[in-house]
């Protein structure tokens, strides 16, 4: 129940952070996608000059396309890595037999719940992706999307996304701790039993969730561009000059990015990405904490409504 519950409120979070960031996050995408370098003028020089294009070409609205896909993956990824967490964490408390769960543990244990979820969110991640980079106006559907090319492809960008799963073990990992130690000390200062989790006030819930996250995307973001750069390959952008094809193997973008941009290429759209996914995950976090105990309460009468139910099934 309590699995199912972290699950639940950390999948409903995800969605709504999802959609209210959703524009930043396409630009973000589209400026991180471009392969500029020094045989090519870029065609974004900041964050701003997506946005300036969509405007100027009457597509505002398109900074929304390929939303829906997006907010399935958010919730399904969500839902499967709080679930993953929290089963697994439990689990260890079981066989360890220990009350508090250490560093190395916790991030073995994230990292376990994030290899599940890229496994199982993987093609929806690569066509939200392909439909954020498409020409503004021009996106097509879901399975249009994916049935472009073969369904290994899919999954471009699944081994950098395994490799991501340091990502939100970092990040959880630094927020599990630092929630944990704020609510020890919260509860030193309480007397009587308790009914529900203790959860932190939304402030709080979204400091430690931009902390957290702020550290995690600065030491995996070379990754996160490559996994972009990699998604993005082959893909028809609605263009009609056919665009060279670019490598979509990990060495291979590697050498690209080197060859075409420098070191300072592996950080483009550092800023963009950290002001995206910091906002997002603060969010996430503050509205998983906030609804955790109205979650808790309506799991509690549903499992008494359903043994209710079923004892007078059985006297009947």
């Amino acid at each position: 129940m309590e699995s199912l519950t972290e699950a639940t409120s950390g999948a409903i979070g995800a969605l709504l952070s999802t959609t209210i960031l959703y524009p930043l996050d396409t630009c973000k995408t589209r400026y991180q996608a471009e392969g500029g370098g020094s045989h090519a003028k870029p065609k974004y020089r900041n964050l701003s000059d997506v946005l300036w294009e969509a405007v100027s070409t009457r597509q505002v609205l398109s900074l929304y396309q390929g939303l829906g896909t997006k907010n399935m993956q958010s919730f399904l990824a969500q839902f499967v890595y709080f679930y993953g967490y929290s089963y697994f964490k439990k689990l260890y408390l079981r066989k360890s037999g220990s009350k508090s769960i250490g560093t190395t543990a916790n991030l073995i244990i994230a990292a376990a719940a994030g290899a599940c979820t890229a496994l199982v969110t993987q093609p929806l991640d690569t066509a939200s992706a392909r439909m954020q980079i498409a020409s503004f106006g021009k996106c097509k559907g879901l399975w249009e999307t994916l049935s472009e090319g073969s369904w290994s492809e899919a999954f471009d960008g699944l081994g950098i996304s395994l490799l991501l799963t340091s990502n939100p073990a970092i990040q959880y990992t630094v927020f599990d701790q630092l929630k944990q130690k704020l609510l020890k000390d919260q509860q030193r200062n309480k007397t009587g039993l308790e009914s529900s989790p203790e959860a932190l006030s939304a402030l709080t819930a979204f400091v430690l969730g931009a902390v957290s996250k702020s550290i995690a995307t600065c030491l995996t973001y070379p990754a996160i561009r490559l996994k972009v750069m990699i998604q993005a390959a082959d893909h028809d952008d609605g263009t009609k000059q056919a665009q060279p094809k670019r490598p979509k193997t990990i060495s291979n973008v590697l050498c690209s990015i080197w060859k075409r941009e420098g070191l300072p290429g592996f950080f483009k759209g550092l800023h963009a990405q950290i002001l995206k996914t910091v906002l997002s995950s603060a969010l996430l976090l503050m509205i998983k904490e906030k609804i955790t105990k109205t979650t808790w309460v309506l799991m509690l009468a549903l499992g008494r409504y359903l043994l209710l139910s079923r004892s007078r099934l059985k006297s009947a």
